[in-house]
């Protein structure tokens, strides 16, 4: 019997031992293949209790759910942070090209929907009390609305819910349109003016739609409602012409797809016609001032901190007036799973938005097999890496199948290395940049001048860079710069796809096309991309190629952001909605230049033909004969230049693997990621990924990220306080039950409203012991408040996690 014992506990030894081996061998994803579904939230969580089901990949808000999954020992879930929802106005007008009035034409009946919509109903009754309500781009989970907590809290008492004021001022200005009411309904060239709202179906949006429509009604509207998914609506309010006049307001939804540190550039990507290169963006026209202060604060035009603050102010107040968007309520979202299926998931984001979900997704300690995920939409647009699809449902897959040379930290935000060994970066000496990690280095010095061989801008007419000492001949500065040192195996270990090896031509491409796109003498212009480029091209100050072997690459800039590992340009070529090998980038770039194809909506509609799909479709045989037509002529895009960086691959190479590729897969996309596209299914709304086994990295690179260090924070201290006598407050705070240590915590800012719900006192709580704070408001603060109920609200910013945590109490103060 004891030799019996001795060879079990020998073979059971071994057995672990090989576990251990095969997980240290195993390289790229822990999985063999993922397979994407699109299947409604219900019937999701019911296939996730019998196993049909690993994943809902998509965020849910409702109690009915989590209690659920609560009480099912086989299923868990993630909280997120970053999902938010917005109202969407269409801004062509006052009169559409059918003949339809469009009051929110008028920037001041959009600020007037701020009164109108109940924001605490609309967390508390439609989201079931798993939503915060939002006024501003910035996010109320995210360090910046933390730092400007005083500036937020006022103006969202200003901008409370008040529907007399939305209808008096509402009707103001239907007036001055010429509309009149007629049996209480408002109507426009003797017709009901009817609003047309644009409601998204698959969530907790369809209530809010309704909602917003009975709000309109009770003021005077008629209205009517399109109930559409995600694939019907998209048409409409993303790629149709405002201008039609088929929706006034769309139910709007996103999902900041990592913890952002710096939100900055938000106005400008939502308030103007820089945001995006589709229609209704190209519709947005903003008050000079309000586009300068949005400018500023996307390029980073201030010093100080304290600048910083006042454009922040002045963002907040002009965009509550402009309100191209009214924001309804920032998500705590719940994200479901099998017990035994994890993966790293972003507190913003969550797994659809976490860059690493594809490397760390794994069944228990099982190695290979496949995890089926579910969607409420799966393949809702095209794919192309430069205007494909942007949808979250998309994008999670394209991430899968690409990568980035630095990951954003799930927690913190701030980037880590991963294709990348170091970086070096230089500042301007009076900027607020500082450091936390020691994979990048930051110094300060006076002035930055840019080298003459720099490259600058771009000749599209002669293809040709031009450098900065061509362009400014008296000499050039920058604010910033950033130095990437790439492995020097690089070329040897990172492949795409379809096997031919990275290349230094694949991220010259990328720094071409930023340039390319946005000049009219180019053969591939497109007029929607040129605001956003205009907005880039006064920051940029050169980009500079060190090194080909090994990759080192220069940046120099004007743009620069607070933390040094985040203001590390890589220029890796993962473009704007996905990675793009120079060689397959090149099918696109001859479709677009003879017109037969376009890379965006906005001119695929200009043009009247399909927009590109790398994956599936119309494009397939086009981008085929394309792929022909480069083989036989040797074809390279931007020959000039790019024929200096091919790599040993060479044109015909490339296009070897691309056509074997194609025949093999069937489509056209490639990336350099753990996991590669196998096959879109667009009738059955299905998407298969595989494990890609040439993937340079063990599937341990990115263990770690278990449960985020999220404090806790109790608000204590005394019901009532006499006027004119000091009050004391303690400020507990914790991390799983245990003191959150002061070294881990950066700000504890209080918040007090008086009696009338004015924001009277802020202030900065004092640290007494790991985990307790005290607020001491004096006799001569007290003394200033008035007889009633007040409200002490404390904010809470750790540094581990760039989550900031919150709570209030009320106290009655007497004489």
């Amino acid at each position: 019997m004891r030799s019996i014992k001795w060879f079990l506990a020998l073979a059971l030894a071994f057995g672990l031992a090989l576990g251990s081996l095969a997980s240290a061998q195993r390289m790229g994803a822990w999985v063999d293949e993922v397979v994407g579904v699109e299947v409604d939230r219900d019937s999701a969580i019911l296939q996730m209790q019998i196993g049909v089901i690993d994943m809902f990949a998509f965020t849910i808000e409702n109690p009915e759910v989590k209690r659920i999954l609560d009480g099912d020992d086989r299923l868990a879930y993630y909280e997120t942070f970053g999902s938010y929802n917005e109202l969407s106005f269409n801004p062509v007008g006052p009169v559409f090209d059918n003949g339809r009035l469009n009051p929110f034409a008028v920037p001041r009946v959009r600020e007037a929907m701020n009164y109108l919509i109940d924001r605490d109903y609309i967390s508390q009754e439609i989201f079931n009390g798993f939503a915060r309500p939002k006024w501003f781009p910035i996010t109320a989970a995210f360090p910046d609305y933390a730092r400007y907590v005083d500036i937020a809290r006022a103006l969202e008492l200003q901008y409370a819910y008040d529907m007399a004021r939305a209808e008096a001022i509402i009707a103001e200005e239907m007036e001055k349109l010429g509309a009149t009411k007629v049996g209480g309904v408002w109507n426009y060239n003797g017709a009901p003016a009817v609003v047309s709202v644009l409601i998204r179906t698959e969530d907790n949006r369809l209530q809010l739609g309704d909602y917003v429509a009975n709000q309109l009604e009770d003021i005077g509207f008629a209205t009517e409602r399109l109930y559409r998914t995600a694939a019907e609506a998209s048409p409409i309010w993303l790629r149709g012409n405002p201008a039609d006049g088929i929706f006034h307001i769309y139910t709007g939804g996103w999902i900041t797809t990592a913890v952002s540190r710096d939100q900055a550039s938000t106005w400008q990507f939502f308030y103007t016609d820089r945001g995006l290169a589709v229609p209704l963006w190209q519709a947005y026209v903003n008050t000079e001032e309000f586009g300068e202060v949005v400018d500023a604060l996307a390029n980073s035009e201030f010093t100080t901190l304290e600048e910083r603050a006042a454009l922040v102010e002045r963002a907040m107040r002009l965009g509550l007036q402009d309100s191209i968007r009214v924001w309804t309520h920032d998500q705590l979202s719940i994200l479901p799973r099998r017990v035994e299926v994890t993966a790293a998931s972003d507190l913003a984001g969550g797994v659809s938005g976490s860059r690493i979900w594809a490397h760390t997704i794994r069944r228990g300690d099982e190695i290979g097999g496949r995890v089926d995920i579910a969607l409420p939409s799966v393949l809702t647009e095209p794919w192309n890496p430069i205007g494909g699809s942007n949808w979250i449902y998309d994008m999670m897959f394209i991430r899968a199948t690409g990568e980035v040379a630095v990951v954003t930290d799930p927690y913190t935000g701030l980037n880590l290395p991963n294709r990348i060994e170091r970086a070096e970066v230089v500042v301007r000496d009076d900027l607020p940049v500082g450091v936390t990690l020691d994979w990048v280095t930051l110094d300060k010095v006076p002035e930055i001048a840019v080298p003459a061989d720099a490259w600058v801008d771009w000749d599209a007419a002669a293809q040709r860079w031009i450098t900065a000492g061509e362009k400014f001949p008296e000499g050039l500065t920058a604010l910033r710069k950033s130095t990437v040192y790439y492995p020097a195996d690089l070329y040897d270990t990172v492949t795409w796809h379809d096997g031919s090896a990275f290349s230094a031509a694949d991220v010259v491409l990328g720094m071409i096309l930023t340039f390319d796109r946005g000049k009219e003498a180019s053969a591939i212009y497109d007029a929607a991309y040129a605001p956003s480029f205009n907005a880039f091209l006064p920051t940029h100050k050169g980009y500079r190629i060190l090194s080909t072997q090994p990759l080192v690459i220069e940046v120099y800039s004007d743009n620069w952001s607070l933390d040094a590992e985040n203001n590390v340009t890589t220029l890796w070529p993962d473009y704007a909605q996905g990675p793009g090998a120079w060689h397959n980038m090149a099918l696109g770039i001859l479709a677009e230049t003879d017109e037969a194809l376009a890379f965006t909506s906005g001119k695929s509609d200009r043009l009247q033909v399909e927009r590109i799909s790398f994956i599936d479709g119309p494009s397939i045989p086009i981008l085929q004969g394309y792929l022909s037509q480069a083989q036989a002529s040797g074809y390279v895009p931007y020959a000039g230049i790019l024929n200096q960086y091919l790599g040993p691959d060479g044109a015909a190479g490339r296009y070897a693997n691309l056509a074997k590729w194609n025949a093999d897969k069937g489509h056209f996309w490639l990336g350099t990621g753990p996991m590669y596209l196998e096959r879109a299914f667009p009738l059955e709304s299905t998407v298969q990924i595989k494990r890609y086994a040439a993937y340079p990295d063990p599937a341990t690179k990115w263990e770690g990220f278990g449960e985020p260090p999220i404090a806790t924070v109790e608000l204590d201290g005394p019901g009532r306080v006499t006027i004119g006598s000091p009050a004391t407050f303690e400020v507990f705070v914790s991390l799983r039950d245990q003191p959150y240590a002061t070294a881990d915590i950066g700000d504890v800012k209080y918040l007090v409203f008086d009696a009338t719900g004015a924001l009277a006192f802020t202030g900065d709580a004092v640290a007494v012991a790991d985990g307790v704070y005290e607020i001491v408001l004096d006799a001569a603060t007290t003394g200033q408040l008035e007889v009633g109920s007040n409200r002490l609200e404390v904010a809470v910013a750790p540094i581990i996690i760039s989550i900031p945590s919150f709570d209030s109490l009320e106290f009655v103060t007497t004489r």
